[in-house]
């Protein structure tokens, strides 16, 4: 399932849902919205309380779509067992931050965790093939339309 204000009925083959709907059903949610007004705090107590008991929350989007304060609530009571963010409330991650104290609830990288040289190079090749593709009038490959 996928929740996103703007689309209804599928994207890519998975259903678009309220995020109530989602959350409720979900026992891996990952966030991968731009911050907007309307996005930041997204995901509260309240949403962290309708996941499924042991839950697991991954944000490798914006960090104040997450209000990290609440996840640490839910990671400390065990109503999200496990969290993996790559970009956090205030960046860098100050040295007091809560999510430093979990220990092995949560996976913590730089929001560059996963870039290698290998992705950049691909990404490159990706993105100047598809100009080439462009410029020939040929359709393009990677675009959402």
């Amino acid at each position: 399932m996928v929740y996103d204000p703007y689309v209804h009925g599928e994207i890519h083959g998975l259903r678009v849902t309220s995020l109530d709907e989602l959350l409720r059903r979900s026992q891996v949610i990952t966030l991968h919205a731009r911050l907007t007004p309307e996005t930041r705090g997204l995901i509260g107590a309240r949403e962290l309380g309708l996941l499924p008991s042991g839950a697991v929350v991954v944000n490798v989007a914006r960090g104040p779509l997450l209000d990290e304060g609440a996840l640490c609530d839910a990671l400390e009571s065990g109503q999200v067992s496990a969290a993996a963010l790559d970009t956090y409330e205030r960046e860098p991650l100050p040295a007091g931050s809560r999510l430093l104290g979990l220990g092995d609830r949560v996976v913590l990288t730089p929001h560059l965790g996963g870039a290698s040289r290998a992705v950049a190079e691909k990404a490159a090749r990706i993105a100047a093939e598809e100009v080439g593709r462009w410029v020939r009038g040929e359709p393009l490959v990677h675009c959402l339309t």
